[in-house]
């Protein structure tokens, strides 16, 4: 079932839908703006559900600027050093935004579109697609870029992100889904008491500024590790930057899980499946509660947390991290699955 409204008007009075798909176990509310998604409602050990999205009620807080909450983040997720690259002996120079580098995007990257929507009527199961153009030259990228991304409910309780792009000329892609999650509920404290784990060898170090080194280290003997599941209050403080990493997963064919989230107190479990090569964890270090969120609670220091399914964001990255290059008649595609359960 998919149920729509209008969530708000943007400043020259284009409309912003509001999209809601629901099955028997969850519910996910999506916005055509920035694709963002402002609540998924999933069931706790005893059935009962909750939010367990950061966001907003209305359309005006996202427009004033937010950190990322919910959206769908390109034309690359991720920091491009310098806002610099090379193709094909070019030189691009795109917006610098986060310090000396080019983040999300840019200015106006594709969380800040409205987008396309469309119900198909044919689906076995609750579907948005959602669609947009990105023309030549916009934020700096070369190629005009054609992009689909497909939320999808799947039984039992799984939200699945299928995301397709073709480009008249090569270029730099790299989608990702930027919600933060809280699986004890949206405004119910930090993510302390969360544990994590990541099938990851290797992870790629960053500076001050989180420019990407791009040189990968491994995981072992260092608070960076959590191939075997950990408490995040336990190794936040020890992390490089108290940030997160971005990791290269263990390689394999096709869609295979990548990662685990759990909150104890509400018996919730997250899986994260994917076909994508390495999974940025952010622990919402930047939020400082100068936000207040859909309950009525300012979002503090790790009061969500992004796991989020990409590649290297640059070309010639280093091997095991994948690549964003893409070239016309190869086109773009990957997709990443969040299933959850309780116990």
């Amino acid at each position: 079932m998919v149920r729509s409204r209008t969530f708000g008007r943007l400043p020259d009075g284009t409309e912003v839908q509001a999209h809601t798909l629901a099955n028997p176990a969850m519910e996910l509310e999506v916005i055509t703006y920035g694709g963002i998604v402002t609540r998924l409602l999933v069931p706790d050990r005893s059935g009962r559900r909750e939010d367990v999205v950061l966001g907003f009620n209305q359309l005006e807080p996202y427009l004033a600027g937010h950190p990322y909450f919910g959206c769908i983040t390109g034309r690359v997720a991720g920091r491009i050093t310098a806002g610099v690259f090379e193709l094909e002996g070019h030189r691009f120079a795109l917006a610098v935004n986060n310090g000396p580098n080019h983040l999300h995007g840019g200015w106006a990257g594709l969380d800040k579109k409205n987008w396309r929507a469309e119900v198909p009527a044919d689906s076995e199961v609750p579907e948005l697609r959602l669609q947009l153009t990105s023309p030549d030259g916009e934020e700096g990228y070369p190629g005009t870029l054609r992009v689909e991304v497909i939320y999808r409910l799947l039984p039992p309780a799984t939200w699945e992100i299928d995301y397709r792009a073709t480009t008249d000329r090569p270029t730099l892609v790299n989608l990702t889904q930027h919600a933060y999650f809280h699986l004890g509920g949206e405004g119910s404290g930090t993510v302390e008491n969360h544990r994590l784990e990541i099938h990851a060898d290797n992870f790629m170090p960053t500076d001050g500024d989180l420019t990407l080194l791009g040189v990968p280290e491994s995981v072992d003997g260092k608070p960076d590790d959590v191939r075997v599941s950990r408490r995040l209050g336990d190794i936040l403080p020890s992390l490089l930057h108290q940030h997160g990493n971005l990791y290269a997963t263990r390689p394999a064919t096709g869609l295979r899980r990548v990662a685990k989230l759990s909150e104890p107190e509400s018996g919730r479990n997250m899986e994260v499946w994917t076909d994508e090569p390495a999974i940025q964890f952010y622990a919402g270090s930047f939020l400082d509660g100068s936000l207040t969120g859909k309950s009525g609670h300012p979002y503090r220091r790790h009061a969500g947390l992004c796991l989020e399914c990409q590649r290297y964001p640059m070309p010639g990255g280093p091997e095991g991290f994948g690549s964003p290059l893409v070239l016309p008649g190869g086109g773009y595609r990957q997709k990443t699955q969040y299933r959850f359960s309780a116990d």
